[in-house]
């Protein structure tokens, strides 16, 4: 078995049947997995999905006293350019481009720091970076921690049930996570402390730097604004910490094939290019499918990519020293050959209408 085989812990109701097609495990076999593995007095190896939901429900609860409290257009309008804009698009430029795809290399550590903190922090580097290279390997199949076909349930417990870490890697299979985590900044275990822990991240280390976070941005907003700025923004946090997880469902045409002719060009899986995640996030999803190392997913005209215009302003400003842009990579062999063909079948329409005008009745 492979690397990305392996590198993810199995949840209690396997990967794939004896056939080796997916299993689709019960509503109740989902919660009774999500539920053991947030256990920390089970094992203290639980600590990493149970600090990320922690986090989560914590910001849920900003949100509530959002809705009930400081609710107005104004903070409405706050909230909506925060939970959908700024959290989604710091999503794909930090997470889904650097960690994961190392689709751009910063200058040095200020700007990658800077770069990492520029919203509040919400979801733990590897369960996303490690995951989503098996995503990218298996998508649509099993193993795939997220796979669509698996139902909604599947792809929103997926963050505790389908992507941490293996807790029983081999010293040298545990390096392999550490070569795929280095340049995130994020500081790695031992392998004597991963074996206590079952992460690549500290827990005492995670905890400080979350408390730094939040404590910096809601000064920073209570500053600007009071509490109703802070706990609006705070509860924007909450808003989007929940419903990110439902992404990779919707993303991967809820489990069916949804894709468009002219639209989607990668037929590999069941990725699908979404106007709203598109706009709000630069989440091309079909898109970065056919060039997941490319710091642009918005190709074509009007696919406004708010992530990469981001990495394009630090590379100019000289805070990113290098990118991978793959645009004209995707027009020469799927864009261009597309509208050669519409051309084609116009004339082709053409010329058969005027035959059928030239037709005596």
């Amino acid at each position: 078995m492979s690397f990305l085989d392996t590198v993810l812990q199995e949840p209690s109701y396997g990967w794939k049947d004896k056939e080796g097609d997916l299993i689709v495990p019960s509503s109740k076999q989902l919660f009774q997995e999500f539920f053991s593995r947030l256990n920390i007095f089970k094992s203290r190896k639980n600590w990493l999905p149970f600090f990320g939901w922690s986090r989560a429900i914590l910001l849920a609860s900003f949100f509530i006293v959002f809705l009930f409290e400081y609710l107005t257009w104004f903070n409405f309008i706050i909230a909506f350019v925060y939970g959908m804009i700024a959290m989604g698009t710091h999503g794909t430029i930090w997470h889904h481009r650097y960690c994961t795809h190392g689709a751009y290399t910063f200058r040095n550590k200020f700007w990658r720091f800077i770069t990492q903190n520029l919203t509040i922090s919400v979801i733990p580097e590897e369960i996303y970076a490690i995951s989503h290279h098996v995503h990218h390997s298996k998508s649509d199949t099993p193993g795939d921690p997220y796979n669509a076909e698996g139902g909604f349930l599947y792809c929103f417990l997926a963050d505790v049930n389908h992507q941490p870490i293996a807790k029983n890697l081999s010293k040298e299979d545990y390096q392999r996570v550490v070569s795929l985590m280095k340049h995130t900044g994020v500081h790695a275990n031992t392998y004597e402390q991963y074996l206590k822990w079952g992460s690549y991240a500290h827990p005492w280390r995670s905890i400080a730097l979350w408390l730094i976070n939040w404590s910096f941005w809601y000064i920073v907003f209570y500053l600007i604004g009071g509490n109703s700025l802070a706990v609006t923004i705070f509860g924007a946090a909450g808003f989007w910490a929940i419903g990110v997880r439902t992404y990779n469902y919707e993303g991967h045409g809820k489990g069916k094939d949804k894709q468009k002719h002219g639209v989607d060009y990668n037929h590999k899986d069941r990725s699908i290019n979404q106007l709203w995640p598109g706009i709000v996030a630069g989440e091309w999803h079909n898109n970065h499918h056919l060039y997941p190392k490319s710091a642009r997913s918005g190709f074509k005209p009007l696919q406004v990519d708010l992530a990469w215009y981001y990495i394009k302003m630090m590379y100019t400003i000289g805070a990113i020293s290098q990118y991978k842009d793959d645009k004209k990579r995707f027009y020469k062999k799927y864009y261009l050959p597309y509208l050669q063909e519409k051309k084609e079948a116009k004339q082709r329409q053409k010329l058969l209408s005027l035959k059928l005008k030239k037709v005596p009745n």
